[in-house]
């Protein structure tokens, strides 16, 4: 049972952080004035990558080599091969989808309520939790059921930045890989219909 629960934490984790980091960034790049589509094309970038590209750019990036991975080795934190690393793979490639459905929610939402809040001398703080997020909150939803799906299925960058090591960083879905490597195709099956 340890890669459902490995996969469950892990998901949930990427979750919360997708949730939290998608919204922001939907809110900020709908209020960007310039270079929208340099942004916009950034943040999807994990979702037309190859996932193995995205985990091999995730090792570049937090590797012992990378200037981020010798940081981090200062304060004796690494990622590679670790549950953090699957959470984070799990976030680049879930991300793209909560930032996109809430960006099209706030879109949507009709800015004359906005304009007349301001008109009234609403602060933008209010305006974003009074306003914005609950108009918003279907689309909210929406990108937090793919991120959270697509976290859990979650494969590609995943063996590649947090390797298949059972009990640490084994998931199902890499749990499946290593049942039809070894052959066991009925271990392979059951945990696909889990998943």
């Amino acid at each position: 049972m340890e890669p459902l629960i490995i996969t469950l934490k892990t998901s949930a984790a990427a979750t919360v952080i997708t949730f939290f980091a998608g919204i922001a960034l939907a809110y900020f790049v709908v209020n960007l004035k310039r270079g929208k589509t340099l942004v916009d094309a950034v943040i999807m970038l994990p979702m037309v990558l190859p996932p193995t590209v995205v985990g091999f750019f995730l090792l570049l990036i937090f590797g012992k080599r990378s200037v981020i991975g010798k940081f981090f080795l200062q304060f004796d934190i690494n990622f590679v091969f670790t549950w953090k690393a699957a959470v984070i793979a799990a976030v680049v490639v879930s991300l793209p989808l909560m930032y996109r459905t809430t960006r099209g929610a706030f879109e949507q939402l009709d800015k004359n309520i906005i304009y007349a809040a301001r008109t009234l001398g609403v602060s933008e703080w209010k305006i974003f939790w009074r306003i914005l997020i609950p108009n918003a909150r279907q689309g909210i939803l929406a990108g937090l059921v793919l991120s959270f799906t697509r976290a859990m299925g979650e494969f590609g960058a995943t063996i590649m930045f947090a390797g298949n090591v059972p009990g640490k960083t084994q998931t199902m879905s890499t749990a499946i890989y290593a049942a039809v490597q070894a052959n066991d195709y009925d271990l392979a099956f059951k945990w696909a219909v889990l998943l």
